[in-house]
């Protein structure tokens, strides 16, 4: 069974996109991405963050990729599987054999997946950027979430890596 990650990242004042959900704030570069993405075997993603990634041609061949989303003409790039009900599923899926899962985001999917917790570890980078106003990273939490810092790493160009495990 592996653990559900959530790997993001948001500007210092906690926001993961503009109010518009442009993301052209976000340094580019490695910062550890390959490693992780080696880790894992499946993508779990809201339909924001996913339409977000059809625009930007992402695809995560090789992967299990998963859209939680009620609409269901949604356009499918390769193999994903649009999911209607994100809770159920997951409590399912954790049970399966393979490597660690990826939840990439948005707000709205984290803030479900925090308030039933589903998520093992948060591994954030935090860039040296204060947006003022965006989609914040965490909304609408209704209950407390303790972390154990397990490593933090800082680079050169000002960006900071923050690595949590979820205490239960």
């Amino acid at each position: 069974m592996g653990k559900i990650k959530l790997f993001i990242a948001s500007s210092l004042d906690g926001f993961i996109a503009r109010e518009d959900g442009s993301i052209d704030w976000l340094f580019t570069g490695d910062y550890g991405y390959a490693e992780f993405y080696k880790s894992i075997d499946t993508v779990l993603m809201g339909r924001k963050t996913y339409e977000l990634t059809l625009k930007l041609n992402e695809e995560h061949k090789g992967r299990k990729v998963y859209v939680f989303t009620k609409q269901k003409n949604l356009k499918k790039l390769g193999d994903t599987k649009l999911v209607s009900d994100p809770i159920n599923f997951t409590k399912k899926l954790i049970n399966i054999k393979g490597k660690d899962i990826w939840l990439v985001g948005g707000s709205e999917i984290i803030t479900i997946f925090l308030n039933n917790s589903l998520i093992d570890e948060i591994i954030l980078y935090v860039h040296p950027i204060v947006l003022g106003k965006g989609i914040p990273l965490f909304k609408n939490i209704k209950k407390e979430v303790r972390l154990k810092l397990v490593k933090h790493k800082s680079y050169d160009d000002g960006l900071v890596q923050i690595y949590y495990r979820v205490l239960r």
